[in-house]
């Protein structure tokens, strides 16, 4: 199923798009491909954070709760976070209080702390190494609104984050960040070597987890039954879709959230030489900044930003460097950059996630999507609500993250956000990314129109030519070429697709077709796969 891997070796490029500061944790063991039906209390579809809290927090002994993933556990958007773990909000709390109400402001720090507390409780139960820390966030404003600060911080307050400062400046010496926002009780640490102690702790608590297993078709009732590619079937008295965007609605919950790629640098730079803090700044796209332990006598300084749309640009080198150059203007002690990458999130209308039914289906039925550019603690509430949702016990979170809820203030932002995705399938009607098909160079794709098809044709380095249609499977848009990570980009939805037409990214379920070309565009080039 998507979402649950990106296959980080198969297209790496020389700019590391694949390659985080993460990736040198030893694969995280699980069971293999699911080989036979199962019947289990449980089964949880992706093995990122969501999924492998929801599995630890449930298993125990006399119950079955099973974990399908089609690839490596924790191989998709969970390795590709910077790992801040944040009570504050990027969507401030002024504009939360609008949205959701002085209640809704605080119920979402309250539930964000939360995860935090319980990230923090599960490492020192499990006796997980993961670099774990608690640290100041330091929000600043390097232009607008000279009172933002303090309109933020009086709404900081309101929301029961109390103990919110406004400094004169971010303890950091190589530049002046003017006056800030101070948040305690902020943290971080080692995404993967946190999900490997995750997941070996579910596993001890009973739980089967399955890597290498696609996930086709989720058919509700009582009990719900989970299709896979190889033909076993499990069927359960719950399903949760733990994915970063769910694959069993097609429309509904994809008009609710739009996806956009974030970019990430990390920087060597001498150890202890930039303190260990949480540090955002207001502008748009913002930049998100925090150090990471590395080799003996060298940090990393990660470094985040320059969001988009997903499948809206093609410019991932120019966004790379443009954060590089933003770091060394105010971190001159960077030695050198040998992590890039980029990741996608899934921004939601209203600001705040969607755990719990999914809208239209059965109570046992769940989902959990629409992380803010919060993955990590968005994924441990949903460690901590979805039990609880399962099981029949009262949450207060509950109304708030509902993915059937409707929030009249956020009408604009829905109407806008969805004309963005009827515009795009005008892309039907477009030329030709090339002249010919013999303009594209090993190793780089394009869309190319044939007739009244669009198709979607990568060469790879050895020249031979992949064709296939470029119609996302998912609700028709045009996919469009990503250079830098050599993807199929849907900028309807944020479907992805790698250069060969697997599916990467939901809410598509299904690969790229394959196509042919027509024997005029074929003698150009010669044979097409």
């Amino acid at each position: 199923m998507p979402d649950q891997t990106h296959r980080h070796d198969e297209f790496a490029t020389d700019n590391g798009a694949c390659r985080s500061v993460w990736m040198s944790v030893a694969k995280i063991p699980a069971r293999g491909p699911l080989a036979g039906d199962l019947r289990a209390d449980v089964c949880i579809v992706g093995a990122g954070i969501a999924g492998l809290t929801i599995a630890y927090r449930m298993a125990r002994p006399g119950r079955k709760i099973v974990v399908l993933d089609d690839g490596p556990i924790a191989g998709g958007e969970s390795c590709r976070t910077t790992a801040h773990l944040a009570s504050a909000l990027d969507d401030r709390f002024v504009e939360l209080e609008r949205l959701h109400g002085q209640q809704g402001a605080r119920l979402a720090a309250q539930s964000h702390a939360a995860a935090i507390d319980e990230i923090e409780r599960i490492v020192r139960t499990e006796r997980i190494d993961c670099d774990f820390e608690r640290l100041d966030g330091y929000l600043f404003q390097p232009e607008g609104n000279p009172e933002f600060l303090l309109e933020e911080l009086a709404a900081a307050r309101r929301a029961a984050f109390n103990e919110v400062e406004l400094v004169e400046h971010a303890p950091i010496t190589s530049f002046d960040t003017g006056r800030a926002l101070r948040f305690p009780n902020q943290g971080q640490f080692h995404i993967l070597k946190y999900l490997r102690g995750l997941a070996l702790a579910a596993v001890r608590n009973g739980a089967w987890i399955h890597d290498g297993t696609h996930v086709t078709a989720v058919e509700a009732g009582r009990p719900a039954r989970v299709a896979t590619a190889q033909g076993p079937v499990v069927t359960a008295d719950a399903v949760v879709i733990a994915t970063n965007t769910p694959v069993i609605d097609r429309v509904i919950m994809h008009t609710k959230q739009a996806a956009y790629r974030t970019y990430v640098v990390a920087g060597r730079i001498p150890e202890d030489s930039v303190p260990h803090l949480l540090l955002w700044d207001t502008l748009d796209p913002y930049h998100y900044v925090r150090v990471q332990h590395g080799e003996a006598g060298s940090d990393y300084l990660i470094v985040g930003g320059e969001d988009h749309r997903t499948g809206e640009a093609d410019d991932m080198y120019d966004r790379h460097h443009a954060l590089m150059d933003w770091t060394r203007e105010r971190f001159p002690q960077v030695r050198d950059f040998p992590y890039r990458w980029s990741g996608q999130i899934m921004e939601p209308v209203d600001g705040l996630g969607f755990i719990g039914v999914n809208p239209g289906s059965e109570d046992n039925l769940l989902i959990a999507t629409g992380d803010s550019g919060h993955g990590m603690t968005h994924g441990t509430i949903a460690g901590l609500l979805i039990p609880d949702l399962i099981e029949g016990r009262s949450n207060a979170w509950a109304g708030l993250y509902d993915p059937s809820r409707k929030t009249l203030q956020s009408a604009g932002t829905f109407a806008r956000e969805n004309l963005k995705v009827a515009g795009h399938y005008a892309d039907h009607a477009t030329r030709s990314d090339v002249d010919q098909v013999s303009d594209i160079v090993p190793g780089d794709g394009a869309v190319v129109r044939q007739g009244l098809k669009k198709l979607a044709i990568y060469r790879d380095q050895t020249g031979q030519v992949h064709v296939h249609s470029a119609t996302c499977p998912h609700l028709g848009c045009v996919v469009h070429w990503n250079t830098g990570e050599k993807t199929w980009d849907c900028p309807c939805h944020g479907s992805r697709f790698h250069a060969l037409g697997h599916v990467v990214n939901g809410p598509a379920n299904k690969d790229l077709a394959k196509a042919e070309l027509d024997e005029p565009h074929a003698h150009r080039i010669g044979a097409a796969s």
